[in-house]
């Protein structure tokens, strides 16, 4: 058996309510929240990769 307060009830069903019609429209983290999927040195290897041919490559 659970003890909720009488106000967790109905906040919870309206939670229920609100998920049923219009589903999960934010993701449960953002990407500032995440940690970045490559490092340093591989963002700076795509930097020279994609750097345009008039570019000095020095």
């Amino acid at each position: 058996m659970t003890s909720e307060s009488p106000q967790a009830k109905p906040e919870r069903e309206k939670r229920r309510r609100l998920a049923e019609i219009f589903g999960d429209v934010l993701p449960e983290t953002t990407s500032d929240d995440r940690p970045e999927p490559t490092s340093a040195n591989t963002r700076e290897s795509w930097y020279r990769e994609n750097r345009p041919p008039h570019h000095d490559a020095r």
